[in-house]
């Protein structure tokens, strides 16, 4: 017997999701005798003149059957002779987009049903770029209804030609195309007779035989911690799934985001002692000494990205528009910090896949935006690592979901070294923008362009919220270098103890002004920032650091 197949039906409304799923179940033998006495008495009752209504075995709510369209998502559970099945049968109103969302992101493969007397619609243009957004690699589209559009080969084709064009555009991967009747059963589980120009396999047998076994390109082991296990004072365990990978007993990890190391002292499944474990198993690991790990914590083999800066493509599923500037509650694996939506660099059109210069994002619509998180956690591109790329954003005041979506590109997670001479480097944010949405009332950095600068280089001493002088001084206590800017050149850059105040204004490595007027002030200075520690950080900067007079904020609409 084949794995078990997880997938998703979905498409316009009345394109036969429920009907297809039913009939697969009817003509299976997969219902109990009392079901199949149920469904033949309420399909004589309702409004199909007495023949099988199969979708009735999937619409179990009372306003889905009275409208004859499917609101909530219907999970069912079967098994073949050759695979066990979980489907996911979605609704098809784009009222209801976000619902077909949360069935998608479970799903391996998505069957997208094409109603073959209109075509592909924007619903089902919709649906697709969802389920790929979702991280779906399978697709099978069902040409629904082909006993009204008389079993003809042309129209198949026809409509084969524009789904061929929506794969190109999406980059689907692993597509097949397969003419249906969900009604009368045309090719559903067995071949029809209506259409013996079609030469494949009927559905059934395609789910029942495709391969969705994802490759893996990343065998490193990583297990991101949902729980932290204490029975009692001798016992501290780390319990998850593994996403990826092996681990064994001796074993050496890192927690993540803190780089603490550690080796894996025991293994347990349930409360069975194992040796080993690999993707997919839950299991808890108890490490060879103390490590500071709690939950949203991810415990790996190797040193994954770290960041507090994302940009993302999001599905907004919200009643409220999206708002930049909102603070959220982001959730990624097992961790939840507050984010804020920096801003919405486009709009993503879902018929042609177009990127559109407007910023209002409305329900069931797609953008790219970039997030800004309170706090720097375990982060990856969701084509690069599937676990750590998806998210969902939470309204911090209603706990209703304001949006999924999945990660595009993670901000670089150290500071870039603008100025470096040999062994000596400093980073900062000298040359950042700084702005002011007066629309949202929020504040904002634009990055700089990243480059480095070496001793002789001209530096760039005015933009749009910073204006510096032509001599000055860059100090990094926390790079121990000093960075000696004459007549708008880097002039030289020098270790921290050997850097005499000569008189000049010195800035810190964001462009903040410090207080230093005296080479008493430098060595105070010297000493506060050499001892302090996370909480005294504040401090420490209030005592010494002003924005002005080089730095000045902008107002932006």
């Amino acid at each position: 017997m084949n794995g078990l197949l997880k997938f998703i039906t979905c498409g316009s409304v009345d394109d036969g999701k429920s009907t297809l799923i039913g009939h697969i179940l009817y003509d299976s033998k997969l219902l109990y005798a009392d079901q199949e006495k149920a469904l033949v008495l309420d399909s004589k009752v309702g409004s199909r003149g007495g023949e099988i209504d199969y979708s009735l075995l999937l619409d179990g709510l009372m306003a889905e059957r009275e409208q004859g369209i499917t609101i909530d998502v219907a999970y069912r559970y079967f098994t073949t002779d050759r695979r066990s099945f979980i489907v996911a049968d979605t609704p098809g109103h784009e009222e209801y987009t976000r619902n077909m969302a949360v069935g998608a992101s479970f799903a391996q493969l998505a069957i997208i049903l094409v109603d073959a007397t209109q075509g592909v619609l924007v619903q089902t243009r919709r649906h697709s770029r969802i389920c790929s957004l979702m991280g779906i690699r399978h697709f099978v589209f069902a040409v629904n209804k082909m006993d009204l559009a008389d079993y003809k080969e042309e129209h198949f084709l026809t409509i084969k030609k524009v789904i061929s064009d929506l794969t190109k555009e999406l980059s689907l991967e692993n597509v097949a195309v397969i003419p249906v009747s969900a009604t009368k059963g045309d090719h559903v589980t067995k071949k029809s007779p209506n259409m013996p120009w079609y030469q494949g396999e009927p559905l059934l047998s395609y789910l029942e035989e495709v391969d969705v076994t994802e490759k893996e390109e990343n065998s490193e082991f990583y297990m991101p911690i949902q729980r932290v296990c204490r029975p009692n004072h001798d016992f501290r365990g780390f319990q998850g799934q593994v996403e990826s990978g092996e681990v064994w007993v001796g074993k050496k990890l890192m927690a993540l985001p803190g780089k603490e190391t550690a080796c894996v002292k025991s293994l347990l499944m349930g409360n069975q002692s194992v040796d080993r474990a690999r993707a997919g198993q839950a299991i808890t690991i108890r490490l060879d000494r103390e490590v500071d790990v709690s939950r949203g914590c991810i415990l790996a083999d190797k040193e994954l990205p770290i960041s507090k800066e994302v940009k993302a493509s999001l599905l907004w599923m919200d009643e409220e528009p999206l708002q930049c500037g909102n603070e959220y509650l982001l959730k990624l694996g097992t961790k939840m910090v507050p984010a804020v939506i920096k801003e919405v660099e486009y709009q993503i059109d879902v018929n042609t896949g177009s990127h559109m210069r407007e910023y209002t994002v409305m329900k069931n619509e797609i953008a790219s935006c970039s997030l800004i998180l309170s706090q720097s956690i375990v982060v990856d591109e969701f084509k690069k690592n599937k676990t750590l790329g998806e998210l969902i954003l939470i309204d911090r005041v209603s706990h209703m979901t304001s949006a999924c979506g999945v990660i595009e590109k993670v901000e670089g997670t150290s500071e870039k070294p603008y100025f470096q001479k040999e062994g000596l480097k400093t980073g900062g944010s000298l040359f950042e923008e700084l702005y002011v949405n007066l629309d949202q009332d929020f504040m904002f950095r634009k990055k700089s362009p990243k480059k480095t600068y070496r001793q002789g280089d001209l530096i760039p001493l005015e933009g749009d919220s910073f204006h510096y002088p032509d001599y000055f001084d860059v100090i990094s206590s926390t790079d121990h270098a000093v960075v000696l800017i004459r007549n708008r050149t880097v002039y030289d850059i020098i270790p921290l103890n050997a850097y005499e105040f000569g008189g000049l204004p010195v800035l810190d490595k964001r462009g903040f002004t410090l207080n230093i007027h005296t080479r008493e002030d430098l060595k105070a200075y010297l000493h506060d920032t050499l001892q302090e520690n996370q909480e005294k950080t504040l401090e420490v900067q209030n005592k010494w650091a002003k924005f002005e007079p080089y730095r000045k904020i902008v107002f932006s609409s």
